[in-house]
């Protein structure tokens, strides 16, 4: 998921920042209530993590403001103030869930997962097949021909990215913006890279190869003859 965490605390901003990317969602952070709020109704987030005192712009006004604009992102409220009415307050902003610091990690995922959930369709996806090679969303699994092939998360998030759109050219701008959330220069290396590195595994040892390159273009997931 691409989450917005709009946090003023480095050091847990950082702890959270690295916990996320970790497990393979984007994080973008931001340190003030006013920057986070122009983010948050201008940019498209899976989940927005807003903590409760903020500088220039404290959390519940920008909850309340991204709901009366028609923002409907799922907002995950952190906070130190423990007490039952201030969670009703942060609620009753338009809050939808409220976690008291300091917490688990692991309550934060899993938390932040339920609301980045709601926002899915019903009918969500979770398994992608392209000939032999099978990507399960719910297990984090990829097989080929039956056989697991274990991969980092940036290497999952790539070959997810390259399977959705299976016979489609892929440039590495699209690649550079969708699975690192970078823009600038394509001619960095670091997609050549990295796709070298997922071939290593996923095409390494099989007949038929599934990941092309398209010279002067980008790549192509997809059977071949070769």
């Amino acid at each position: 998921m691409r989450v917005l965490l709009i946090e003023d605390d480095n050091e847990a901003a950082q702890f959270i920042v690295k916990g996320l990317e970790e497990v393979g969602h984007q994080v973008e952070h931001v340190s003030d209530g006013s920057n986070g709020l122009f983010h948050a109704v201008e940019n498209s987030y899976d989940v927005v993590i807003v903590d409760r005192m903020l500088p220039k712009l404290d959390g519940l006004t920008i909850v309340q403001t991204m709901r009366a604009s028609g923002n409907t992102t799922p907002i995950l409220i952190l906070s130190a103030l423990h007490q039952v009415d201030e969670r009703v307050k942060g609620l009753k902003a338009g809050g939808d869930d409220y976690l008291v610091k300091p917490f688990a990690f692991t309550e934060l995922i899993v938390r932040m997962e339920v609301l980045g959930r709601r926002q899915r369709p019903i009918a969500e996806q979770t398994i992608l097949q392209v000939a032999d090679l099978v990507m399960n969303f719910r297990t984090r699994k990829v097989t080929r021909a039956g056989k697991e092939i274990p991969l980092q998360n940036r290497e999952f998030m790539l070959l997810e990215y390259l399977m959705r759109h299976a016979g489609q050219v892929v440039t590495r701008t699209m690649l550079l913006e969708k699975v690192w959330d970078f823009h600038f220069d394509p001619q960095t290396n670091v997609i050549d890279v990295q796709v070298s590195r997922l071939r290593q595994k996923i095409d390494k040892g099989f007949e038929k190869s599934l990941i092309k390159t398209v010279r002067g273009a980008g790549y192509q997931l997809g059977e071949s003859n070769n």
